[in-house]
């Protein structure tokens, strides 16, 4: 299977993690929810997959650019 990883677009603090490691996701679908300057933006996952890994939990603070997941198609 072919691995993924996703990255934040932006600085923020992890809110919400919408799907758990083993769970799939679907092309376009949210996979976290950021928050940054008091609003909530979705981590889109360009194409559908399972999570392999989390690499953060909510309440963590991210870096734009910093590795939040890995997803498997």
């Amino acid at each position: 299977m072919a691995e993924f990883e996703v990255r934040s677009e932006i600085t923020g603090i992890v809110r919400t993690i919408e799907v758990p490691v083993g769970g799939t996701v679907g092309r376009d679908g949210a996979l976290i929810i950021l928050e940054s300057m008091k609003m909530e933006i979705p981590v889109l996952v360009p194409q559908g997959g399972k999570v392999k890994a989390l690499f953060v939990e909510e309440g963590t603070v991210v870096e734009e650019g910093q590795k939040l997941a890995v997803l498997e198609r």
